[in-house]
């Protein structure tokens, strides 16, 4: 019997050693997090991944996922406490800011997409959308339309929603729009470009292309994980293990074919193969692959000439991005 409790005891001090081991490894216990993202947005992908991957575990993760209708929903969930991360852009976080809402953010995905045509409207060039009718996700003050109206100023010295018949509506409605011939050009979230491509419509430019004929030295981060400075005090750890179990998902989504088959499900491809390899290359298009607080020009020099062109509409009261708009308690 006292060999059988000694047996027992030695097994118990192993387990605990064990898992102090563990602990240890990352710095402390269980990494509790709450995101906010939208149910059917593209950061599921991620975090499919993540746990495909088991960097969840890697990182003693526990994140309780809470799915919101978009990106206003997200952001009301922050700021009511209901949630320790969403998923917006740093120009609402910089006017967060601004207003004395301290959020901050490190960030997650490039801007990314561009102007889509249809072969048959004879755009080749920006100056030929006089006339036409352009599809644009969101609305006249969406940031990606933003530029594309600064651009056609720079090329023509035209005002675009002057010159173009625009119609604003929901990604779906854009991408109808623009398949059926009802829009000779649209502008719309990148994954729907991507079906776009699919039924025979080209990029003409890329949104990162305007973006560098304006004066933009690179392309700038557009979303990013957002936070409280306070939950950034509170929870450090928690943040900083999340943050490298997320861009080492990336850097799996960015070089390794195999953990995207393991992900289909989430993309909701079917199986239409051709949807699901151009949703794949366009994604990664988008990744981001380092950080640092101080490498932010891109998204500085971005809210300047968002400032410019689109107004306090887009910007507010602001002409320049918001100190601490970037977190500094992470790097990679």
């Amino acid at each position: 019997m006292r060999s059988l409790l000694i047996r027992l005891a030695l097994a118990a001090f192993t387990l605990i050693a064990a898992t102090s081991a563990g602990f240890a490894q990352h710095g402390r216990e269980t990494v509790r997090l709450t995101l906010g993202v939208q149910a059917t947005g593209t950061v599921k992908w991620e975090l499919a991944a993540m746990t495909a991957l088991k960097l969840d575990a890697k990182h003693a993760l526990e994140l309780t996922v809470r799915d919101v209708a978009d990106s206003k929903a997200g952001q009301i969930a922050l700021q009511a406490g209901e949630v320790d991360v969403i998923l917006s852009d740093f120009v609402w976080v910089s006017l967060q800011r601004h207003q004395g809402n301290m959020v901050t953010m490190v960030p997650h995905s490039l801007t990314v997409g561009g102007l889509m045509v249809d072969p048959a409207a004879g755009i080749a060039s920006l100056a030929d959308l006089k006339g036409k009718t352009i599809a644009v996700s969101g609305s006249p003050v969406d940031k990606s339309y933003v530029i594309l109206a600064a651009e056609y100023n720079k090329l023509t010295g035209g005002n675009l929603t002057e010159d173009a018949d625009a119609r604003f509506g929901a990604p779906p409605l854009i991408n109808e729009l623009i398949v059926s011939g009802q829009a000779q050009a649209a502008l719309n979230l990148w994954n729907w470009n991507s079906r776009a491509k699919l039924a025979g419509k080209t990029e003409l430019i890329s949104v990162a292309a305007m973006l560098k004929d304006l004066g933009v030295s690179e392309t700038p981060p557009l979303l990013g994980w957002a936070f409280f400075d306070e939950t950034a005090r509170d929870k450090k750890a928690d943040l900083k293990a999340f943050f490298d179990a997320s861009f080492e998902t990336k850097a799996a989504l960015l070089a390794d074919d195999a953990i995207w088959d393991q992900i289909r499900d989430v993309m909701n491809v079917g199986d239409d193969d051709a949807l699901f390899t151009q949703l794949r290359d366009d994604y990664r298009a988008g990744i981001v692959t380092k950080y640092t607080a101080t490498g932010m020009k891109p998204a500085e020099e971005s809210f300047a000439l968002m400032a410019q062109y689109g107004g306090k509409d887009v910007v507010g009261d602001a002409t320049e991005i918001a100190k601490g708009t970037f977190w500094k308690g992470y790097r990679k």
